[in-house]
């Protein structure tokens, strides 16, 4: 005979239990990286603006102190946001699944039973690997893209817990 019985909302499991791992210590260096490269290019592009701008007939005044102040304006959010926002990330991996977290204002908690993965990816990009870290990357079925990606990992330990999910769901492992 089917049951169904109810659950008290009082016996649910909470979130705040979880033991949550943080990404590792090289990832806001790395983060910090990518934004100095990024505003060394816009510094590069607001010198061949100035430099093309400049050019304008004597007759035209033009004020360009302005351009400067844009890269200045963007270097704050740019250098600023990976200090706040990656110690608000974390994963735990249960027996049944792996959950991750993630988000300053926005908060989001993605938990992946490991029955219903399918594939697993450890990807990197160059600047990943200077780090010597990677993105461990989930697929579900029925999905149409990774429907979980977790960024900032060891490469090591990427390449350890790919191992534990696909012996976790059996399948074969790749090399």
């Amino acid at each position: 005979m089917f049951e169904n019985a109810e659950i008290s909302p009082g016996d649910l499991p909470t979130v705040d239990s979880v033991d949550w791992q943080l990404m590792d210590s090289k990832f806001l260096r790395r983060i910090l990286t990518e934004s100095a490269i990024g505003f060394f290019f816009a510094l590069v592009a607001v010198g061949v603006l100035h430099r093309i701008l400049s050019t304008v007939p004597a007759g035209q005044d033009l004020s360009l102190g302005w351009l400067w102040a844009v890269p200045l304006l963007l270097s704050v959010p740019l250098f600023a946001w990976p200090l706040v926002s990656v110690p608000k990330k974390g994963y735990a991996i249960r027996e049944r699944d792996i959950i991750y977290k993630s988000g300053v204002f926005w908060r989001t908690v993605t938990a992946i039973p490991f029955n219903r993965i399918q594939h697993v990816e450890k990807t990197s990009t160059p600047l990943d690997r200077r780090f010597q870290l990677a993105s461990l990357q989930i697929f579900t079925a029925g999905g149409s893209g990774g429907d979980l990606k977790i960024h900032g990992l060891s490469a090591k330990k990427t390449e350890k817990l790919r191992f534990f999910i696909l012996e976790k769901i059996g399948s074969s492992i790749e090399q």
